[in-house]
């Protein structure tokens, strides 16, 4: 039972949409899942009104997918799905990288370090939580520098939906192990103010990984 009362002064549909959908992008709900209002309601704590309007909101974000007669289920993820937003991430994100290599601040580039380094320490430990998260806060600091509040929109939409696919290719530690070089070459050029290389080195690291997901789509999809 999840304990809502510390945030009682919000709307509990609000905070049992907000659970659910996190618990749908991290993947601990996994695709495919039905979406049984009962054993929810149950398990939260709560009565199946807000689970269904949650539901209900999750089906217009696409996140489920609600079968007439059959009920609803979290929305399964495709290769296509994935390639498709890494080829747009890849553009966007070259582009963050071009723009925070001449307007970072000291703090930024101080904090994008530290999740680099904190990133490392991961890899080394094998930490996989520790490493979607280090992660996913390298990639939105960068963003967040580059200053542009469209830009950041934009990328911070596709990296919500990313979540939902970083589970899968994390559990090949192989390509973990290549990312803090990678990060690396990423940093190295903000910091030195090289907008053109940044903006290779980000491009080149998240088609590094879009070609992964494709070199591996049938053991990660069980398909060919």
């Amino acid at each position: 039972m999840i304990n809502f009362e510390i945030q009682s002064h919000r709307p509990l549909r609000e905070l049992v949409y907000e659970e659910l959908r996190n618990l749908i992008l991290s993947g601990e709900i996994k695709p495919g899942t039905r979406m049984m209002e009962i054993e929810l309601a149950d398990s939260m704590g709560v009565s199946r009104t807000p689970i269904r309007e949650a539901i209900r909101k999750l089906e217009k974000e696409g996140l489920v997918t609600i079968e007439p007669r059959k009920g609803a289920y979290v929305s399964t993820i495709s290769m296509n799905d994935i390639v498709n937003i890494l080829q747009i991430r890849g553009t966007l994100e070259g582009l963050a990288a071009t723009l925070a290599a001449t307007r970072i601040k000291e703090i930024e580039l101080m904090k994008l370090k530290e999740a680099s380094q904190a990133f490392d320490r991961a890899v080394e430990e094998g930490n996989t939580k520790e490493m979607i998260s280090n992660d996913t806060l390298f990639h939105h600091i960068i963003v967040e520098a580059s200053g542009n509040d469209l830009l950041i929109k934009m990328v911070t939409d596709l990296q919500e939906i990313v979540l939902r696919f970083r589970y899968l290719y994390y559990k090949d530690f192989k390509r973990a192990e290549k990312m803090p070089p990678e990060h690396a070459n990423i940093l190295r050029a903000i910091e030195t103010g090289s907008g053109e290389t940044a903006r290779s080195a980000a491009e080149f690291h998240i088609n590094s990984l879009r070609d992964m997901i494709i070199m591996d789509s049938n053991e990660l999809f069980g398909q060919a």
